[in-house]
């Protein structure tokens, strides 16, 4: 059985510039996600 890929919003990780989609523990938060992931967020300073 193959799933149907919804059509869910994308953004561009500033740190490793490649594309992230959203999740659903972003639910609440994807208007202020920049980041895909910890490990990306605490190198904006580097």
């Amino acid at each position: 059985m193959a799933h149907k890929k919804l059509n869910l919003p994308q953004k561009m990780c500033p740190i490793c510039n490649k594309p992230f989609t959203w999740r659903k523990k972003w639910q609440r938060d994807w208007d202020n996600v920049i980041y895909c992931s910890e490990r990306c967020k605490r190198n904006k300073q580097g």
